[in-house]
């Protein structure tokens, strides 16, 4: 190829990136005619419903070689500077800035969104029942390491709904401050972290001292000041803190993903491609669970999930000091008449049911 016909090939993406520009500003003249109409109407500005509905005509649209994920993520960004441009949003989230909850919020809300750092889940729900924050970004469960209780626990208490999720592959990277993994003599994370690496360190890194921190973004700001250490972080904690990838990919297993609660009040519509989340209690008595569950098999709707986990005394009175509860998630939407039906039937036959929120499914998260 000539340099004259390369110009020729860089004049035309310039051209082509002068329309995408207008375009956008188009768009963004559209966003804040929108932005004022919710304020006249007191419409939520972050909607998941639309946003989910805008994400699959997109992904129907995309018929190029540009991959959909590159297309989600430039969008995700496009939406965020659109309701941005409506009113400010503001999601509260586990810190510390860059810890997997943080990057969690990010690739589903965007930059153009304000993060509240919150040092502990109840701290997180807490926000935004008092206001602080219009949504909380909360982790559930980990394909590795199962529920995450504490959540589960403020699901029974708050008044808040689940109005999405967020599926967000936990890829490790090796962070320090340094170049050479030579000289690496301690390595810094949470001890989940550092358990879900540990093939790659005791591989690579058999010399390391293994030191726990708090998170893997407190592992990361310790850096700076460490030449002989490394972090195991996302690649989001060495933008923030100014290091190095020294490796990538360093998990045992690939398939380590997170799922994540969009936490937020009212309740969502339907999208047609929907999930509802409950949790429930069953009689002490045999075929309890049984009975219980029945009516899903009956009305052929489909239990996507379910798992029992042992329950705090979280204001409801419990008395057995080992009482189990059910988290459940089901396919469709609560106000789906077959499953409308179901739920009151299940009602009926446990000890306790809250009916959690229903929200559309959520995209996987590279």
């Amino acid at each position: 190829m000539t340099d004259q016909s390369l110009d020729r090939l860089r004049a035309k993406v310039s051209a082509a990136d002068r329309k995408i520009v207008k375009l956008l500003n188009a768009r963004a003249d559209l966003s804040r005619a929108i932005g004022r109409i919710k304020a006249e109407e007191g419409l939520e500005i972050y909607d998941p419903v639309q946003e989910a509905a805008v994400y699959d005509g997109l992904a129907t649209a995309n018929q190029g070689k540009l991959p959909e994920g590159a297309l989600m993520a430039i969008y995700r960004e496009i939406l965020s500077a659109s309701r941005a441009l409506q009113s400010p949003v503001t999601a509260a989230c586990l810190g510390p800035e860059a810890s997997f909850s943080h990057l969690a919020a990010r690739s589903h809300f965007g930059a153009g969104t304000a993060f509240l750092m919150q040092k502990t889940i109840y701290q997180v729900f807490d926000a935004v029942e008092r206001g602080k924050a219009q949504w909380g970004v909360v982790p559930v469960e980990n394909s590795l390491e199962g529920a995450v209780n504490l959540t589960l626990d403020r699901l029974i208490a708050t008044p808040l709904r689940i109005r999405g999720e967020i599926l967000l592959r936990i890829g490790y990277c090796l962070l320090s401050a340094g170049q050479d993994v030579a000289r690496i003599r301690r390595v810094y994370s949470h001890p989940q972290a550092l358990a879900q690496c540990q093939s790659w360190l005791r591989i690579h890194l058999p010399q390391a001292e293994l030191i726990e921190t708090q998170s893997t973004a407190a592992a990361a700001a310790l850096m700076p000041g460490t030449p002989d250490g490394a972090a195991v972080g996302s690649r989001m904690a060495a933008e923030v803190y100014g290091l190095n990838v020294l490796e990538e990919s360093i998990e045992d297993h690939a398939s380590n993903t997170t799922r994540f609660l969009i936490m937020g009040t009212g309740t969502g519509r339907r999208t047609g491609a929907d999930k509802t989340s409950l949790i429930f209690g069953t009689p002490d008595a045999p075929g309890a669970l049984y009975r219980t569950l029945r009516p899903f098999a009956e009305r052929g709707i489909n239990l996507l999930k379910i798992a029992s986990y042992p329950a705090r005394d979280s204001g409801r009175g419990l008395s057995p000091s080992w009482e189990y509860l059910f988290f459940a998630d089901v396919d469709g939407h609560e106000g789906d008449e077959n499953i409308s039906a179901c739920l009151k039937d299940l009602e009926a036959s446990t000890s306790f049911m809250k009916l959690l929120g229903a929200y559309p499914r959520g995209r996987a998260v590279l």
